[in-house]
């Protein structure tokens, strides 16, 4: 499963603009990778208590079937954002489907953009009542005890179902990390219970007489790269990675060797494997109003499932693409076809005054305005830089999440599944059926059930016929 945090249909439309546009066309007809799969379908992102959703309601949603409350990773609605206690039954807890994948004796992974113990990721593995615990410093900070609702951090290392996964890459040492020390960046840890959890993720393989390896590179990761140990940790920044444009390639690695990695090392499983990436950064340049920012991560999303579809089957991989939630971008105006999909539209406002053909709803981009009038955005001093916050109607410190339904795209075994309208939740269920694990009815015993069934109704039609001839 890829996931596009944030990728809005909006988003999509003007990223495959702009990744025309930078190959030198028009760009309107250009594709993303994941657009040529042979099914579409849209995803309703709704959670229990909110008509619009976050990431962790949604993660739990796409990961583990069941909707949720918001803010609330790997629980049942039961349980109230921040509600500890209600979190801690086992009832109110749900399975992801990298816990079905496990169950079947197959190997999991996750890659992420951000934190590895942000709300996306965490929803493959914790069950925590709100998703900002993400170290016991972030618990202790809302008068929560950690050793009874532990954070996401230690659940990565020390619980069932993550301490069994095989590949996690992303970013977010200072999680890790004790306030004490230090990481290889300069980044302080955010612990406060002195445990340096990383040295103790190597302890636990070591433990189990595992190969196992913690990079904090690109050079070390793709020193593994061509034989991968058992078990692979990675965690390339002290909080998020960084954007694709700031990055600095020779130390970071992409979201596509990543992936490429991953694939390579979970595929010597024979019995298959699960894997989830996100692109998690397309959400962060749309909450900071960082329009060619967030196209940008979308991009390299298209070019991550590009290479993942060049290494896996399509006889034998379902591939699912989709996001958690939509934002408030907009395409508008009548600009003529060609034109930078970042530019400013043809047209100007009824006010005499340029309007871009991306703009958001709200957020920080919004400009006060001037003797009652809009100001020119495209006069400002870095129109045009990566940097540059497009134009936003309402004045927000974040822009916000939209409501609107985000798209499916599936290729592989049962691609068909994905098509239609229908609630997120039904997404990890429709990839257990094709994958035959999990809860509820499988394709590998659809087929034998089904000829119960007919051969039930078979009998029972000869019984009926004799009862009827005595």
């Amino acid at each position: 499963m890829f996931l596009g945090d944030g990728m809005s249909v909006p988003t999509l439309a003007a990223a495959r603009t702009l990744l025309g546009q930078n190959q030198g066309r028009t760009g309107e007809e250009s594709q993303l990778s994941f657009e040529d799969f042979p099914t579409v379908g849209l995803a309703k992102t709704y959670c229990v208590n909110h008509q619009i959703a976050d990431s962790a309601c949604t993660a739990t949603a796409y990961l583990c079937g069941v909707k949720n409350n918001y803010g609330t990773i790997g629980v049942t609605a039961a349980v109230p954002r921040r509600d500890c206690a209600a979190s801690l039954v086992k009832a109110n807890q749900v399975a992801s489907i990298a816990e079905w994948a496990l169950q079947d004796d197959r190997d999991v992974g996750i890659v992420t953009t951000t934190r590895i113990t942000h709300a996306s990721p965490a929803g493959a593995f914790a069950k925590i009542a709100n998703r900002n615990w993400e170290s016991d410093y972030d618990v202790l900070d809302e008068d929560r005890d950690p050793t009874l609702c532990r954070d996401i951090a230690h659940q990565l290392v020390h619980s069932y179902p993550a301490n069994r996964f095989k590949v996690i890459l992303g970013g977010g040492r200072k999680k890790f990390l004790p306030h004490t020390m230090y990481d290889e960046e300069g980044t302080q840890g955010d612990r406060t219970d002195g445990l340096n959890l990383i040295e103790e993720w190597e302890a636990n393989k070591a433990s189990q007489n595992v190969t196992y390896k913690y990079v904090w590179n690109r050079e070390q990761l793709m020193n593994v790269s061509q034989s991968p140990p058992e078990y692979l940790l990675g965690l390339f920044e002290g909080n998020h990675m960084k954007y694709h444009l700031d990055a600095n390639n020779e130390t970071e690695p992409t979201l596509t060797e990543l992936t490429e990695i991953a694939i390579r090392s979970l595929s010597r499983n024979e019995n298959g494997f699960f894997l989830f990436v996100e692109s998690g950064r397309i959400d962060h340049g749309h909450h900071d109003n960082l329009v060619h920012k967030a196209l940008d991560e979308t991009i390299h999303l298209h070019l991550a499932v590009q290479r993942a579809t060049e290494l896996l089957s399509e006889e034998d991989s379902l591939i699912v693409v989709t996001a958690d939630h939509s934002h408030v971008m907009a395409i508008n105006g009548y600009t003529p076809r060609g034109s930078s999909i970042l530019g400013r539209s043809n047209e100007v406002g009824d006010d005499g005054i340029p309007y871009m053909t991306i703009s958001y709803t709200n957020g920080p981009g919004a400009r006060g305005h001037v003797n009652g009038s809009r100001v020119d955005v495209t006069a400002d001093d870095d129109f045009g830089s990566n940097a540059w916050m497009t134009h936003a109607e309402v004045p927000l410190e974040d822009e916000t999440h939209g409501g609107d339904d985000v798209a499916v795209f599936a290729r592989g075994p049962h691609h068909a599944l994905f098509t239609g309208l229908y609630e997120q939740s039904r997404i990890p269920h429709l990839m257990g059926y094709a994958a035959c694990i999990g809860p509820g009815l499988h394709y590998c015993n659809a087929t034998s059930t089904m000829r119960s069934s007919i051969f039930l109704i078979f009998s029972l039609y000869l019984l009926n016929t004799l009862f009827r001839r005595r």
